[in-house]
């Protein structure tokens, strides 16, 4: 079961059958990640480059290669690469073309991705460019919806925290927005609204959506999805300080009420521990879910699933 793309840079790129047919392999996946693993990709090798900070992202992705009978090679850090030469990220991509059969990269800067995949040889997936795009962990946090809930059409989401330079709910957004009857609600400060790139798709699509900077009135829905405030994000930290604590989902905001919560991770303070012993805390879930996604994508995408 391929897709029918090459290279995974942005969900904008996937179609409701796409993200229906990943749906379907990730199901085979569990069961192979319940097993311990399988040798579909025996001889394969991954390239797994971060060159802006990842604990989740890079072991779910070098986990899944490995669980999948791949293995792995890596570049961690832009000052330990030739990037911090000079490098340009195209001729990085030639070169590591040579040597794996499949990129994974995280870079700081947005658009990296898209230059990087224009002259990849083998297929390539964007684990995040800055505030762009997250596909990766749109697919995984769809498979938590699906799991948690039962259905993708119809959810009810409120989206929680750095919204503008949050690449991980602007990734969900578009991919969310491919299904009947999703409705949104913005919670942020004002500086941190859901930028016009996401808010213009809900237009075009008539997408229902609500801002708001009060998170205890959006608590209504199946899925609360918080997030931090992005210290990297900031040139002015007096700016971070001021707007870092401006949510603390807390339990007893929870109580009596059937939501799912959700958070892409690392928290800080967004999300109390009190929350974690809550049954309907998924956030940890999430995580397993981000190998099982991984798995399904790099078989889809080496042409094995």
């Amino acid at each position: 079961m391929p897709l029918p793309f090459k290279h995974l840079t942005s969900t904008k790129q996937l179609s409701r059958e796409d993200m229906d047919a990943i749906l379907a392999v990730t199901k085979d996946m569990e069961i192979v990640l319940e097993k311990g693993g399988t040798d579909l990709l025996e001889g394969k090798v991954l390239a797994s480059l971060f060159y802006e900070p990842s604990t989740r992202t890079r072991l779910s992705f070098e986990t899944a290669m490995h669980r999948l009978g791949g293995s792995v090679i890596t570049a961690d850090g832009l000052q330990f690469s030739s990037l911090y030469k000079g490098e340009t990220i195209e001729d990085t991509m030639m070169v590591v073309s040579q040597y794996a059969d499949i990129i994974a990269m995280r870079h700081p800067e947005q658009g990296s991705a898209d230059r990087a995949a224009s002259v990849a040889e083998v297929p390539f997936i964007n684990a995040g460019d800055g505030p762009g795009q997250h596909p990766t962990q749109a697919i995984l946090d769809m498979l938590t919806i699906f799991k948690e809930r039962g259905k993708l059409d119809g959810i009810k989401i409120t989206m929680v925290g750095d919204l503008m330079y949050g690449r991980t709910v602007h990734s969900l957004s578009f991919l969310l927005g491919l299904y009947n009857d999703v409705t949104f609600t913005l919670v942020s400060p004002e500086e941190l609204k859901m930028p016009e790139k996401v808010t213009s798709f809900f237009d075009e699509k008539g997408i229902a959506y609500t801002e708001t900077e009060n998170i205890e009135e959006a608590l209504d829905g199946d899925i609360v999805y918080m997030t931090r405030i992005q210290q990297e994000r900031f040139a002015d930290k007096s700016e971070y300080d001021r707007l870092k604590n401006s949510y603390v989902l807390e339990a007893h905001h929870l109580t009596g009420k059937d939501i799912t919560v959700m958070h892409p991770l690392p928290r800080l303070k967004e999300i109390s521990t009190d929350v974690d012993r809550l049954p309907n805390a998924a956030y940890f879930r999430e995580v397993r879910n981000g190998v099982i996604a991984r798995m399904a994508l790099l078989a889809m995408l080496l042409g094995k699933a």
